[in-house]
């Protein structure tokens, strides 16, 4: 498949352990089955409460005293720190901050404190830290102009993270929009896929005018394993396909798909203020490191979640 055309894992996780906190997520998901291929024994994390499968352990991020008794459990080879307040219009400010910065530093503490010290520590930020910027093609040099408090969040992640990379292999990866099977409908692509595939005459969506670097979870999940096995400490990855859609786009390619157009209504209430117009993503420093990206067309990704 073309997304996943990286170099081959030849099984480079043989004898390793591969911590994932987040594990019961989406990208969670998509994520150990990669490093599973690989041939890494993966163990996660899963929020208290929540069903959660063998291998992971439940704790709560901010709980500083049971991330540090987690990591001495499970001495992980590898990290991908994926556990977050990932949903940009989340209603409760507070905890964004708490889990997002507060959280990974919880995780970061433990790891640099634990006997066994991993080779690669790979941390989830976001591409929306650029904000609404004037450049066409975003490379990790912009500077970063947060429009959200999730944004800022995520930010302040990075740069709390910055003070541990004289004891831990950090990388630090900003992920554009991405989608695929099981992604919660809050997302914009799952929630017109699941409207398609229920038939629906009508839907109700926000700001039109926005376009999106939209890639395949999988082709992230595959570079994500590829980070860790070249573990280029201290640099910052953007993981996307290179080029943007408009929503107007997807739309018709799901109507194709479908065989019929919805009747789009725009809801003022779906309006979010600060909206970041365009984020389209450059990335030929991922791909120096990981090896040739090409990615999986949209249409093909939107047909994998509308024919699941």
């Amino acid at each position: 498949m073309a997304a996943l055309q990286f170099l081959s894992a030849e099984r480079e996780g043989e004898g390793k352990r591969a911590l994932v906190t987040g594990l019961a997520g989406f990208t969670g998901h998509y994520v150990a089955q990669e490093l599973r291929a690989a041939g890494y024994e993966v163990f996660g994390t899963a929020v208290p409460g929540h069903a959660h499968g063998e291998n992971t352990v439940a704790v709560d991020l901010c709980d500083r005293a049971g991330v540090a008794a987690m990591v001495q459990e499970l001495q992980p080879d590898v990290v991908v720190h994926l556990a977050a307040i990932a949903f940009v219009a989340h209603s409760d400010v507070e905890q964004i901050y708490r889990v997002n910065v507060v959280g990974t530093r919880n995780l970061l503490e433990a790891l640099a404190a634990a006997p066994k010290k991993p080779s690669a520590v790979l941390l989830a930020s976001s591409a929306n830290i650029y904000g609404n910027t004037d450049v066409a093609v975003i490379h990790e040099d912009v500077p970063a102009a947060p429009a959200n408090d999730y944004a800022v969040s995520k930010l302040a992640m990075e740069y709390m993270a910055r003070l541990w990379c004289d004891r831990l292999p950090l990388i630090f990866v900003r992920p554009f929009n991405y989608t695929g099977v099981g992604q919660h409908e809050n997302f914009l692509l799952p929630k017109i896929v699941s409207h398609f595939r229920r038939k629906a005459t009508d839907i109700e969506l926000g700001n039109l005018h926005v376009w999106r670097d939209f890639s395949d979870v999988r082709m992230v999940a595959a570079a994500y394993r590829r980070l860790l096995a070249a573990a280029p400490a201290g640099q910052t990855f953007n993981i996307c396909s290179g080029k943007a859609y408009s929503l107007g786009e997807a739309l018709d390619m799901m109507a194709a798909i479908a065989g019929y157009k919805i009747n789009v209504h725009v809801n003022p209430a779906f309006v979010r203020a600060n909206e970041v117009a365009r984020l389209s993503g450059d990335n030929r420093r991922l791909a120096a490191v990981v090896g040739a990206i090409e990615p999986l067309p949209l249409e093909q990704t939107l047909r994998w979640m509308y024919e699941a």
